[in-house]
């Protein structure tokens, strides 16, 4: 997710690569960073926070601890900078007593966000000033769209759009082997599900129409699509949805 943000943030020249400063520990990983992005790297993450207006945190929500031990932190945090976090279950209080009184923010973006497709939920801690707050959005704007919430809410964001790609990327698979079984060769049935995911979509978010709106115009009476749609309704598809979007939140909530 990391290096489908900053790829995001150099191609559309929101940084430049003498900007940013890439904290890795591994040697392999900071010649890699080099070599394709050109961004300067260190190992040392008292440099990385030292030297910068906003910095991301991008590690395993399990070594947090271990990191920010880790660090010296300045004693005039006013000055320092706007920390974002995207470590999923940790909480803006806990982020807060690891970074004491720097602006923290705290985002859950999704895996569209690697092709400039995401979207991302943003919640503030006590610190954040309009102008941080402004920085954050233009970084996960590079990236999709933003949404800013209240934490509560992040459960519920991981549940749907934090863990919805999956539910998506089933959806085009059955939509797929249902063209199969039809009769539609694998390579065609698969392409014809990936566009007609992508494509409407695309005209929910454009046209604003409500989705049941649009359901109702491609269901002509005795149709084809009625046929579909009572099956799906026969299935349990829309409860099925219901159901995982609450699974996965309340096994966010569990994780904490």
């Amino acid at each position: 997710m990391a290096e489908a943000i900053i790829s995001r943030l150099l191609q559309q020249e929101i940084y430049s690569p003498s900007k940013i400063l890439v904290s890795e520990p591994q040697l392999q990983r900071r010649e890699f960073w080099q070599e394709k992005y050109q961004v300067a790297v260190t190992k040392d993450n008292n440099e990385a926070v030292a030297a910068q207006e906003v910095i991301l945190l991008a590690i395993k929500p399990q070594i947090l601890d271990a990191v920010t031990k880790q660090l010296t932190l300045s004693d005039q945090p006013k000055n320092s900078p706007l920390i974002i976090s995207i470590l999923a279950g940790v909480s803006l209080s806990r982020l807060e007593s690891a970074f004491p009184g720097y602006s923290v923010v705290r985002v859950m973006p999704n895996t569209p966000a690697t092709v400039g497709e995401g979207i991302s939920a943003i919640a503030i801690g006590s610190n954040v000033s309009n102008a941080q707050l402004q920085k954050a959005q233009q970084i996960f704007t590079a990236v999709g769209q933003v949404v800013e919430v209240s934490e509560y809410l992040m459960d519920a964001v991981t549940g749907l759009s934090g863990s919805g790609p999956a539910y998506i990327a089933l959806m085009v698979e059955s939509l797929a082997d249902g063209g199969v079984a039809a009769g539609l060769p694998r390579v065609i049935a698969q392409k014809l599900a990936i566009q007609t995911v992508l494509g409407t979509a695309t005209l929910l978010r454009e046209s604003g129409l409500h989705p049941a709106e649009l359901k109702d115009r491609v269901s002509s009476p005795g149709g084809t699509t009625i046929a579909g749609v009572t099956a799906l309704e026969k299935g349990g598809f829309r409860s099925a949805v219901i159901e995982a979007v609450k699974a996965a939140t309340q096994r966010s909530q569990e994780l904490k």
